[in-house]
């Protein structure tokens, strides 16, 4: 049987699994998209935000399956990557269209802070995490 944890979404609590708040990020992005006006810079600009935030997340289940610990932190760095890509991707559309800056600057932020967790992860992932 399948083993789903569950989210009260009622909670202040933000979830420390990164996998799910890159999910989670994921399905935020999707719907921030489909909401954008219908113009050729945004299809443009909407193909590569999609095409980075979805990656953060798939990247981090393909390493669940590396065949090493060495490809398993590549996946990751991989995932940080898209993260830092999608925080461009989302700040051209801030900057661009003002109509966009609150749910922009929202999703800039949570991207941030998936950034933090993978960034901190890759460090301990490579034994450079010393407090």
């Amino acid at each position: 049987m399948l083993n789903l944890k569950t989210q009260n979404y009622n909670s202040n609590l933000k979830s420390r699994d990164v996998k799910a708040r890159a999910y989670q990020f994921s399905l935020d992005i999707i719907r921030f998209i489909n909401d954008l006006p219908n113009k050729r810079a945004f299809w443009a600009i909407g193909d590569q935000l999609i095409r980075s935030a979805t990656s953060i997340g798939a990247n981090m289940i393909e390493a669940q399956s590396s065949s090493s610990r060495r490809e398993f932190i590549k996946f990751y760095e991989i995932s940080l990557k898209s993260a830092n890509e999608a925080i461009y991707w989302l700040s051209l559309l801030r900057d661009s269209y003002p109509e966009l800056k609150l749910k922009s600057e929202k999703l800039i932020k949570e991207n941030s802070e998936i950034c933090k967790m993978l960034g901190s992860s890759i460090l301990t992932l490579k034994g450079k995490n010393k407090f």
